[in-house]
């Protein structure tokens, strides 16, 4: 914990020195992170009612809690090694952090800022979605080719659902009432019930390969898919259950959010680049820019009430850091 304490008081927000600036984002802020340079991240969320960001340090281990409305570093709390997937529980004030280096799922107490339980998983626990009405947590056991099902209230695993497909990231379809899961082996999306955690369909995914990055837009029917293999963002009907529309992405897309507020959709590429793209609506999409980033950004967050992108970086023109980058949205 010393190490932490200690880093927690360099931990600073500071000015950019070359500011990125293009047609969709314009950086603001950096903030300096006490874990060691050069590290790998991994996923970020947000906690809304606390507008509090959530963010994964994967090589370092540590959850990173950071005030949004401040930028500033709050708290890091340590215990979860090779953290890759993040999901608040708003209802219980918990977090659950997929812990890879240890295959074990992390139970964060937000209040005490602490990790109190762990659970067991198979091999390399990724992305994770919460079905609030079932108070069960989903997270994709990716190379154990599983779907491990959490109940919240009792912090137990009660369900292992397996495939013949490592899983990328699963979503909770508020509409529909169903976990999605991409099977990224097989470019199919499953279909889960939360009621009896059974599959209830499979949905081939065309027009993409590698579908591994997943984000929804629940209200217009529309899933926006991260297809790793062929480099591309797959727009996908959640009605009709097809790929509607395509786009080329630079190498290495990953984690894609939506801003609902602002219709817009942001990919982050490994090779240094966050696409940007904007629904006109349900049925029309066009590509906004490809923003120049630091190699290695691969994962980000949207605050909805700012609709500021938060994007971590473990290096700058090849030299370590270790700090998240603020983009104020622009249009």
């Amino acid at each position: 914990m010393r190490p932490i304490a200690l880093a927690l008081l360099i931990a600073c927000v500071c000015p950019p020195a070359l500011a990125q600036s293009g047609k969709t984002l314009k950086q603001v802020a950096t903030i300096d992170l006490p874990g060691p340079s050069g590290k790998r991240f991994d996923y970020l969320t947000t906690d809304d009612d606390d507008h509090w960001l959530l963010s994964g340090h994967l090589g370092a281990g540590i959850l990173y809690v950071i005030d949004m409305r401040t930028n500033q570093l709050v708290h890091a709390i340590p215990d979860v090694p090779g953290v890759e997937g993040v999901e608040y529980v708003p209802e219980l004030k918990k977090a659950y952090t997929s812990d890879w280096k240890e295959n074990k799922i992390g139970v964060v107490d937000l209040k005490a800022m602490k990790v109190i339980k762990k659970l067991p998983t198979e091999d390399k626990p990724d992305g994770s979605t919460y079905a609030a009405p079932f108070h069960k947590l989903y997270v994709s056991d990716e190379r154990g080719k599983a779907e491990v099902v959490i109940d919240v209230n009792t912090d137990t695993i009660v369900k292992t659902l397996h495939f013949d497909s490592e899983t990328g990231m699963p979503q909770y379809d508020p509409i529909a009432k169903v976990v999605l899961v991409n099977l990224q082996d097989k470019n199919v999306i499953a279909a889960i019930d939360p009621a009896t955690d059974t599959v209830v369909a499979l949905y081939p995914v065309t027009d993409c390969k590698g579908n591994h990055g997943m984000a929804l837009d629940a209200a217009h029917r529309r899933a926006f898919l991260v297809c790793e293999e062929s480099n591309q963002l797959a727009v996908f009907d959640l009605e009709k259950h097809k790929t509607i529309a395509s786009f080329a992405i630079p190498d290495g897309g990953d984690v894609v959010k939506f801003d609902a507020g602002w219709g817009r959709i942001y990919v982050a590429c490994y090779s240094g680049a966050i696409s940007v793209f904007h629904e006109d609506d349900p049925d029309h999409f066009r590509k906004l820019e490809d923003f120049k980033v630091q190699a290695k950004v691969h994962s980000l967050a949207v605050d909805p009430a700012t609709h500021r992108v938060y994007a971590p970086e473990e290096q700058e023109d090849g030299k370590p850091v270790a700090r998240m980058v603020v983009y104020d949205a622009v249009r």
